[in-house]
Formats: structure tokens, sequence, C-alpha cells
């Protein structure tokens, strides 16, 4: 069984982690589109159009037989699209409203995301199909995901910028204030213990990274028992990981990498570049 698990960044190794160890055997590939990163700077149209034609690439190299889109922007703009578009299955990421509906105790709680991510319908139907008794609060943050890219390369989080970047999410209103943080940012996760040590009181931070490898365990199950998939992942020496962009220099990003298993030095996938789709350039 080979997985294709996706990203704008390396935010997505918070659910590439929880699906390797639900599906120990599988052939993992790890794709990141550095140089479209970060997706915030991306029109709807384009993101569904530059999404869509690099996960067409990402198909004829890797030869997946799931996809998972581990990104909420990408998830919630294109991931209709790609099950039209292709014949693998695709598992997606949507902010956890329904898991922080039923574990708030206060009521009250706060969806962390991208800008992006706050200001679509999507969100916000979520909210009035799940929670509806609920205060939520949707804190949309510039620059979070990129101090997760930072972190990878060895700078350090400054806990008192962190705290500012968060303390929208944390409301309290006389004896009710937020209890649950959903996460719904990828990225967001590998910051759980700075975010935990930066939180004004404690709550409960919600990362759908075991949820989504769940379901992608059940998906995978379910091809198996149709006879699909390549098999166990015993002649892949180690997971392989494809950028879109040269990573440059960097020892701390190694080590982080090397961290999660990967075989380096990383593929890179040739043609995509910073300001537009693919160039047409092959090899």
């Amino acid at each position: 069984m080979r997985i294709l698990v996706f990203d704008s960044g390396l935010g997505g190794l918070s659910v590439f982690r929880p699906i390797t160890r639900q599906l120990p055997d599988a052939q993992m590939v790890y794709a990141a589109d550095n140089a479209g990163f970060p997706y915030g700077r991306w029109s709807e149209d384009e993101l569904a159009e530059r999404i869509t034609a690099l996960m067409g690439a990402l198909i004829d190299a890797v030869q997946p037989d799931i996809g998972v889109i581990a990104c909420n922007t990408a998830s919630t703009i294109v991931l209709r699209r790609l099950r039209k578009t292709y014949a693998i299955p695709f598992v997606g990421t949507v902010p956890a409203i329904k898991v922080a509906a039923g574990m708030s105790r206060s009521r009250c709680f706060s969806v962390l995301a991208t800008p992006g991510t706050v200001t679509r319908v999507y969100t916000k139907e979520l909210v009035e199909r799940f929670a509806p008794d609920c205060r939520v609060k949707l804190v949309g943050v510039r620059g979070l995901a990129g101090l997760v890219e930072a972190k990878l390369r060895g700078v350090r989080v400054e806990r008192d910028h962190l705290a500012s970047l968060v303390a929208p999410a944390f409301v309290s209103d006389g004896e009710r204030r937020t209890d649950t943080i959903v996460l719904a940012c990828t990225h967001y996760p590998l910051l759980m213990d700075e975010l935990e040590a930066a939180a004004p009181w404690p709550v409960h931070f919600i990362d759908p990274g075991p949820a989504i490898a769940r379901q992608v365990s059940r998906v995978a199950g379910a091809l198996e028992k149709k006879g699909a998939g390549q098999g166990e992942g015993k002649d892949l020496a180690s997971p392989k990981i494809v950028f879109t962009a040269d990573i440059g220099p960097g020892e701390d990003l190694k080590s982080s990498l090397e961290a999660y298993g990967f075989s380096l030095p990383p593929q890179i996938l040739p043609g995509w570049r910073r300001d537009r789709g693919f160039d047409g350039i092959s090899g």
C-alpha cells in the first residue's frame, strides 16, 4: 500500500507520523509544495488549478494507492475536484469543529487557523451545523505556519511572540472561558509544546492527525479487501520526501527530516516555480 501525503510545506508531518504508526508496513511518500508556500497568498482559483495539476504530476511520479491532503486550505478548496479528476481515493483535512463541540464543557471554544480557512463559507457552515449552541471564535493567524517551518530549520520559537499571536483564541467572559482550541492547520500541532507553554490557562488543543490516520487506515483496509494496492511496503527502505523547489542549505532541517525517517537527499519535482504553476520543464 503506497500512501502519498501532501501539504504546502512541512506541516503535514503532523499527519504523516500518525499514519506511519497506524500503518507501519505502508510505503510512505511525503510531498511538500514549498515552491507555493504559503498558500494564503494565492487566490482560490489559482490554488485549485495549481494543486490539481501538481497532484497529477505527483501521481505519475509516485503511483500512490491513496492520496492524503494534509492541508486544511487545500482540502476545502480542491478536495472534491481531486476526487473527480483522479481515480485514487483521497482523504482530506477539515477543522475538527464537531469534535470540539462534543468535547467542550464550557461550550466555548476557538478555531485557530490561517486567515483563509476562517473566512471560508465551509468553515462557518461546520460551526452552524455542529456547534450551534457553542460560543465559537474563529481566529485567523498570519505567520504561525511560518514559525513551524523555521522551527524545523533550527530557529527558536519565542514564547512571547507566539503568545501574542494566539492570544485572541483565549476568550474569558465571566465564568465562561475557552477550554478547547481546534488546531485547524496541520502545521500547528508541530508547535504543541510551545502552544501549551504559551497558553494563559490550560486548554485542550485538538490535533487532527490521529483522526486522519484512522480514516486513512479505513480506506487502506477497504482497498485491500478489494485486492487493490501495491502490497506491503517492505521493499521501500525508508519513507521518501519530495519538494517542488530546492530546500537550500541547513543541517538543522536535514536533522529534522531524518528524525521522521526520510531518506535524503530529497527528490525535487522539476518544473514548478514560486510565481506560477507547472512551466512545462521535464526531466
